[in-house]
């Protein structure tokens, strides 16, 4: 707490400022929660504002408008779900075990929020262009831990491609029997894509 703004304006007004300035983090994680749950149509100033109980202005106080809000909130999808997962798993796995490590990751997490920025890329060229861009970059890497498990180089560019096809589409399959993987199949799977 600033103790400036509560020496002068009393406790009261404190509390107010701090709900109706909040952070443009919490702003963005609010975003991609209402994403992942409603879709883009969701993404609209005063819905947004209600659903965190705090005024307009507090989201204009971060974002000049909309469009900032959701390139920003592209840009928070692509550090969140594939510069800290890549930067994560390079510092604790090594070798082989990457592949295997990212393909248990993948598979078993929730993937309405990529469902949704899929929708949106549909609609709009922009939205496109990034998820084509963190599209290129998980494939590029995957097909780099493939060559260090050993493929040869020209194979593991398309085994990389199958593979994130595989991820892409898995998370489409509505049947609740066919839509879970296991951890055996993960890890023969990984073991058939690496030989």
């Amino acid at each position: 707490m600033d103790f400036v703004n509560t020496h002068v304006y009393g406790r009261g007004m404190d509390d107010q400022l701090t709900k109706d300035r909040l952070t443009r983090s919490a702003w963005l994680d609010h975003g991609l929660r209402i994403l992942a749950r409603q879709g883009a149509d969701a993404l609209k100033v005063g819905a947004l504002a209600t659903g965190l109980n705090v005024s307009r202005g507090s989201f204009y106080w971060h974002f000049k408008d909309i469009s900032e809000f959701r390139l920003q909130l592209l840009q928070r999808w692509q550090e969140r779900t594939t510069d800290q997962v890549i930067e994560g798993i390079d510092a604790s796995v090594a070798g082989a075990a990457r592949l295997t490590h990212l393909m248990k990751l993948a598979f078993n997490e929730d993937r309405s929020l990529d469902r949704a920025i899929r929708a949106m890329a549909s609609t709009d060229a922009d939205v496109a262009k990034m998820v084509a861009s963190v599209d290129a970059r998980r494939v590029g890497y995957m097909a780099k831990w493939l060559i260090e498990a050993g493929v040869e180089s020209q194979r593991a560019l398309p085994r990389a491609e199958f593979l994130y096809w595989a991820y892409i589409g898995q998370s489409a399959v509505m049947d609740p029997r066919h839509s879970a993987i296991t951890e055996l199949d993960v890890d023969d799977l990984s073991a058939l894509f690496t030989r």
